[in-house]
């Protein structure tokens, strides 16, 4: 079987056997025993085929050569061995495959004679650009790095597709430049490194067939299906949403693993209140073989009192590798009935745990006797952290919404659009009095105008990150003496390798912080050093008191979360202040035009504001309103800044923010959404003015690593030019009012996914002044001043 062909490259190729046959006469020129005979033997056999030696380009005559060649070639691919390995004579990326071994002939056949083996995700683009990569790096210095793992996916007998991982070994090729070969100069080096996907430059400079390559590489595989698996689990479960099929996303998945075409799973919740099983609460599609639908049952009725202890008590797998014996053995057990009365032959049942507390059970089933057993049940441990990870956010969403259930409806009500929601109560109570049924309706507004605006703490992140690695590596540095003083005392071997593993620690919290590392830290210490600590004795009485210092320290409010804390009551004051003043500045805005209001706090502080006359039918509207607000908007942000900067001297750490716009001229609908308990855009057409509001804060400049928010400047993001002229009004007005600095950066937003041509307005704030006195200008004062001006 071949290869598919990619049409173009820069190489010729001429595959030879020039190396091995240089290294046989080498061999046979030695004359000392068998192997120099051996050597001689098989130079005499080739020595009709000079073809051998110069190059082939006709893979018929490769195959005409084939018994030759396997002659020739029998050092590096050994008959011994054919059964073993996965292999085959080959050039990188082209469409020869031959000398194959006999385990990859049995592999091909397997996927059957309709299969078209590729190589997974390469294009051609990427095998003329990798090619002229290998030139450049041999003949030119240069250390283009462009390695990454190559797979085949081939589909075994059963129809399971297994992964194989691609390894090349090109020591048996040389590379020359054929008479065309353009010469490459250092300019035009640099010129293709910043152009990868310019595939036209590529080729002006490597010609097709303007190199040779002669030789032959040596193709090995081997099978990486397991690993390959639970990447791909990986990346599907980070993506999984609550709601998301689970089943579908992951149930291929463990067929891979387990080499199992019809595998199927199911899960069945626990609730460790009620010590109840059910069907899955956060995805009621997700079948369970446990239990029946729309059944809650107590644990001790559904399952055996073998597999309950192991599973809820001491939280193992439970395997049954032929659920008819095992019903026979115990013919009263009602999970092997339900198990069996549902044809599955095999099982594995596997707890799902986090923190300690049993969220529900994976059950893995086979139709047949013995395929699902104790054996493989320990496969499971490579994929079970990333499915209880899932699981536990689909638990928690489902929570959430829970909580949102039991409050009373509409709990979170802005008073500029309470009168619509207090309309449709007394619609409700109207119908209850009249024993009618009435649901109560999702809340609209239609043509509103959104504005949105931020303003984050910069480098909160690295910040928190930094403050960990200091409490920790404390922590550690203290606790590692008294370890050691215990081990001394003790001469125990266990801890010594506690103090070992402690001094790992310390390392691990110097480097890159990353996410589960302080609770990974955290739990050892709790599970394997604490424990000791208390339980000492003997230890003199300067030790004891030494270990009470320590577990004062590393209480909560202790030494050991100094510089957390900092943190925290960083992060606290400095959204703490902004939400004050923007919660104040609200009451005058809302004054002169009624409009729905609403913040949040991250590391930093978000609002939306939307304004139109469904907001306040009761008033006349026009689309001055709507300037006044921006206006206003733009100020309070100036007042947050220049209200950061005085209170950022104070601070435990001096952290910057930085502030943000998103100006959006069309009006759009919303809507309440129940669920969730606040409005949000409605309909698929409206949706754009959230996927930009999302995707802007990390944005960067077009063209450059520089993002569009900078400590001490406003940014504004805008697509139009009449958006442009309206806030550059706003900013010159600002100017005279000595709020904002005279220069005003233009600049493009780098395009986003689904979101192109954005454009920012950025200025700097001016410090150079006492706190406002909260006195914001309106639009009417802006059009006096201009009309001033002009007169």
């Amino acid at each position: 079987m071949n290869l598919k062909a990619f049409a173009d490259s820069p190489f010729q190729i001429r595959i030879s056997f020039h190396v091995l046959i240089e290294r046989l006469e080498k061999q046979a020129a030695l004359k000392n025993g068998m192997r120099s005979a051996v050597a001689q033997e098989i130079l005499d056999e080739i020595e009709p085929y000079p073809e051998l030696r110069e190059g082939i380009t006709d893979t018929d005559q490769l195959m005409k050569h084939a018994d030759i060649i396997k002659r020739l070639t029998a050092d590096i691919f050994p008959e011994v061995l054919t059964l073993n390995e996965i292999k085959a004579i080959t050039v990188p990326f082209q469409d020869v495959l031959f000398n194959q071994s006999q385990r990859l002939q049995n592999i091909l056949a397997e996927a059957g004679t309709a299969f078209d083996i590729n190589i997974r995700d390469f294009t051609e683009h990427q095998v003329y650009v990798n090619s002229c990569c290998i030139i450049l790096n041999e003949f030119y210095g240069t250390n283009f790095n462009f390695s990454r793992s190559w797979f085949y996916d081939i589909p075994d007998a059963k129809g399971i597709m297994k992964h194989y991982r691609i390894l090349y070994n090109a020591d048996f090729m040389d590379l020359v430049p054929a008479p065309n070969a353009p010469i490459i100069t250092a300019e035009d080096i640099e010129l293709l490194r910043d152009n990868y996907n310019d595939l036209v430059l590529w080729k002006k400079y490597f010609p097709k067939d303007s190199w040779i390559l002669k030789g032959f590489a040596i193709l090995n595989m081997f099978d990486a299906t397991v690993e390959n698996a639970v990447s791909a689990l990986k990346g599907t479960l980070l993506g999984a949403t609550y709601g998301s099929n689970l089943k579908d996303n992951i149930l291929e998945v463990f067929r891979s693993i387990y080499k199992i075409p019809d595998l199927d799973i199911g899960f069945t919740s626990f609730n460790d209140v009620e010590n109840t099983f059910s069907i899955a609460t956060f995805n009621p599609n997700l079948k369970s073989y446990l239990v029946p639908q729309d059944v809650e049952e107590q644990c001790f009725d559904t399952l055996c009192g073998s597999s309950l202890k192991k599973l809820v008590e001491e939280n193992v797998y439970f395997a049954v590798s032929d659920v008819a014996k095992f019903l026979m053995n115990d013919p009263g057990n009602t999970m092997g009935r339900r198990f069996l009365e549902q044809g599955i032959g095999s099982l594995i049942l596997a707890p799902v745990l986090k923190n300690g507390h049993l969220l529900g059970i994976i059950e893995l089933v086979s139709r047949r006797v013995g395929e699902l057993n104790s054996i493989n049940a320990n496969q499971l441990e490579i994929v079970m952290p990333y499915i209880t990870d899932t699981i536990d956010r689909q638990y928690s969403y489902m929570q959430n919404q829970i909580q949102a259930l039991i409050q009373n409806e509409y709990t979170t009500i802005h008073p500029s659009v309470y009168w619509k929601f207090k309309k449709e109560a007394v619609k409700f109570i109207k119908y209850r009095g009249l024993k009618k049924d009435y649901a109560l309706k999702e809340v609209t507004f239609a043509d509103v105008y959104p504005l949105y605006g931020q303003i984050d703490i910069k480098g909160s992140s690295d910040t928190r990150n930094h403050s960990v690695q200091l409490d920790l590596q404390n922590q550690l540095t203290t606790l590692i003496p008294l370890v050691e003083q215990l081990h001394l005392s003790n001469n125990d071997s266990n801890i010594e390798q506690n103090v070992r593993n402690l001094q790992e620690l310390v390392m691990d919290v110097q480097g890159p912080l990353r996410a589960d590392t302080e609770q990974h830290i955290q739990t050892y210490l709790e599970t394997h050093i604490h424990p000791l600590l208390k339980a000492a004795d003997g230890f003199t009485v300067t030790y004891k008191a030494a270990i009470d210092n320590y577990f004062e320290k590393a209480d909560k409010s202790g030494y050991f979360h100094h510089n957390r804390r900092k943190y925290e009551t960083t992060v606290a004051l400095i959204n703490e202040k902004m939400a004050l003043l923007l919660d104040r500045a609200q009451t005058q805005a809302q004054a002169v035009f009624p409009h729905y209001y609403e913040r949040f706090k991250t590391d930093g502080i978000e609002h939306n504001l939307y304004i139109g006359a469904t907001i306040a039918p009761a008033k006349s509207f026009d689309i001055s309103y709507l300037y006044n607000l921006r206006l206003w908007q733009l100020q309070v942000l100036c007042e947050m800044e220049l209200e950061h900067h005085f209170l950022k001297t104070t601070l435990p750490y001096p952290l910057d923010v930085t502030s943000l716009i998103l100006a959006f001229s069309l009006p759009i609908s919303i809507r309440f959404r129940m669920d969730e308990k606040r409005f949000d855009v409605d309909g698929t057409y409206n949706a754009r003015f959230e996927i930009v509001k999302k995707r802007i804060d990390k944005a960067f400049v077009k063209g450059t690593t520089e993002r569009l928010t900078a400590p001490g400047k406003i940014t504004i993001v805008y697509t139009n030019h009449e958006e442009e002229v309206e806030y550059k009004n706003y900013i010159r007005f600002l100017q005279s009012k000595k709020m904002l600095d005279d220069e005003i950066e233009m600049l493009e937003v780098e395009d986003l996914q689904s979101v192109s041509g954005l454009k920012v307005l950025r200025v700097k704030i001016l410090y150079n002044t006492s706190l406002p006195l909260r006195k914001f200008f309106s639009y009417t004062e802006l059009l006096q001043e201009a009309q001033t001006l002009a007169i």
